[in-house]
């Protein structure tokens, strides 16, 4: 976009707004001061040492910043000026020529290079599991998600039409976090000079609301679950024996999948485990002897440092679904996540009188908010307590 061209745009915009402005030449070489005005990225007005003031606006076009003057403040309102700069600025965005399109290929990579260039230069940041999970999101529904689309073009349409079909594939919970990929992705071609400052589409996007899981198992499941397990730890069957076991694990300590199936003998300590990572980092968790039992039956190998790991290509487990499918199948327990078993030592501990705060240490929770779910399940023991200092009470009227 050339000078003249942003000259009749500005020209355009104050007629529309019924402002009439005469441009004269500024002193050169005086000094001068920029106040931005919040209204919009880059708008403000500028002081002059004569006492003339003009409103202007500065913006990136073709790689380079470049600053308009909209007219003098003594001539036209700051809401007519304000009008005039998103104008200039939804052009600066949209208006392209030859010239300015071959500058921005020059300058801006396609979606998919700058993917690459993401990966190669964030992802040594991520924990291994974190890289994992982000590895499998990119494959399956980032890799091709915007063809042929710069990364400082990318706009908030497309990225809206991606979202819903992201949430028509794989529900909500699901695209909302490839979501936080995308945005975070973003954030870093605004860093490293891709995009303007405050361009990022995935911030005028709403994400999903989340479902509320607060599934957990009876009594009656947790003996039918019980059985299975018991039987499928005495079976032949190496592997199954072995997730038997983490599955118990996850039941009587209450932690995430991957606290247990990543363990190591070099994390056992007595009756704790001390994790050398978790979701909230470092964490120590206790063990009762029902568990300790279970840890100490497991087989161990010199050259194999893990609890939990393939007999058949002796390397640890990144998950235990398929295993896990069969054993609620058997178990009847339809629906049910392992994350619901963290749940159920929670949801148990509450009707058993447990306080939040000593749950949430259990859990490793690093946010109180999060264990506060379970206080409806505490509603017993509340009660209990008002009953007992009501007849304290009632006492002392008596």
């Amino acid at each position: 976009m050339t000078a003249l061209a942003l000259k009749q745009i500005v020209a355009e915009a104050l007629a529309e707004v019924g402002a009439n402005v005469v441009y004269m030449r500024l002193p050169k070489g005086k000094p001068r001061r920029t106040t931005w005005l919040g209204v919009e990225h880059g708008f403000g007005i500028r002081h002059y040492a004569t006492g003339r003031k003009v409103y202007i606006v500065q913006t990136r076009m073709a790689g380079r910043l470049r600053t308009v003057t909209i007219g003098s403040a003594a001539v036209i309102t700051r809401h007519q000026a304000t009008i005039v700069a998103r104008r200039v600025i939804a052009y600066a965005q949209v208006g392209l020529d030859p010239a300015t399109e071959r500058q921005r290929i020059r300058s801006a990579p396609r979606f998919d290079d700058f993917l690459t260039e993401y990966w190669e230069r964030w992802s040594p940041h991520w924990k291994p599991s974190t890289y994992y999970t982000h590895e499998k999101y990119c494959q399956l529904y980032l890799k091709d998600a915007f063809p042929g689309i710069f990364i400082d073009a990318l706009n908030e349409a497309d990225v809206t039409r991606w979202f819903a079909d992201l949430n028509n594939r794989i529900g909500p919970g699901g695209a909302n976090r490839v979501m936080s990929i995308l945005n975070n992705m973003l954030n870093k071609a605004e860093s490293w000079g891709y995009r303007l400052e405050n361009t990022n589409p995935c911030r005028s996007v709403r994400l999903y609301r989340k479902r509320k899981c607060e599934r957990f198992l009876s009594l009656a499941e947790l003996e039918r679950l019980g059985e299975v397990l018991a039987r499928m730890r005495a079976g032949d069957d190496k592997a199954r024996s072995l997730a038997a076991t983490a599955v118990a694990l996850l039941l009587l300590t209450g932690c995430r999948v991957g606290e247990i199936i990543g363990l190591q003998w070099q994390d056992v300590r007595g009756n704790r485990l001390k994790l050398r990572d978790s979701k909230t980092g470092p964490r120590v968790v206790w063990l009762g002897d029902e568990a300790r039992a279970l840890i100490d039956e497991l087989p161990r190998h010199k050259s194999i440092p893990w609890l939990f790991w393939s007999p058949r290509y002796r390397k640890p487990w990144r998950t235990i679904d398929h295993y896990w499918h069969e054993i609620r199948a058997k178990a009847g327990l339809r629906g049910v996540r392992l994350h619901d078993l963290r749940h159920t030592f929670a949801s148990h501990a509450a009707m058993n009188k447990e306080t939040l705060p000593m749950i949430g240490r259990l859990l490793g929770h690093a946010n109180p908010q999060s264990t506060a779910r379970y206080a409806h399940l505490d509603d017993e023991h509340v009660l209990d307590t008002a009953e007992q200092i009501g007849t304290v009470i009632e006492r002392m009227l008596g």
